[in-house]
């Protein structure tokens, strides 16, 4: 079986080409961010709200001489600031910057709203992975909150993966929608 976060590029490799539009709402160390990249010549938008998680990413991708992407500083619920809709695919891999400070998180308000606004936004036949983080007490009530968006979803119109660990005590997971 693969890992979690093997599994979500599993899931998205089929979503990526050339003339798409591409969002990692949660850029991180940026290695979401660089995969998208390296699998597409199209636009890639990275989203973040530290310095430190924009400062890591930049670094990552000159190394791998990465250029079509663009770092934005910011919540990934102002995407729409961003971009012009429809986008191909996005992902999110939710919680706080692995080796930053644990008590700046992800918040189940603002990743709400921009699950709002994302599927609207998504391309039919688009796909958005969310690697959720149940570990931790705000993860637990992010993943509570985002998996009853998903459950919520209208099943005619998209359809909702969960993969899931079960026998291991609060492991990430992943959610992914996709836009019939």
């Amino acid at each position: 079986m693969e890992r979690i976060l093997d599994f979500s590029k599993t899931l998205l490799r089929p979503h990526l080409h050339d003339n798409g539009l591409y969002l990692d709402f949660t850029m991180g160390n940026g290695y979401d961010t660089l995969f998208l990249a390296q699998h597409t010549h199209s636009a890639v938008y990275a989203f973040d709200i530290q310095q430190q998680a924009l400062d890591a990413t930049q670094k990552l991708l000159k190394q791998h001489q990465a250029e079509n992407v663009r770092l934005i500083l910011d919540s990934h619920e102002h995407f729409l600031n961003y971009i012009t809709p429809p986008f191909d695919a996005g992902i999110f891999n939710l919680g706080y910057l692995p080796g930053g400070d644990k008590s700046v998180t992800t918040k189940s308000e603002t990743t709400l709203r921009t699950l709002e606004l994302a599927v609207e936004a998504l391309k039919k036949g688009g796909l958005l992975l969310l690697t959720l983080y149940p570990g931790h007490e705000e993860g637990k009530e992010e993943s509570f909150s985002v998996e009853a968006f998903c459950r919520n979803l209208d099943g005619k119109k998209f359809d909702v993966l969960k993969y899931d660990f079960i026998n291991k005590k609060h492991p990430p997971y992943i959610l992914a929608i996709e836009k019939k």
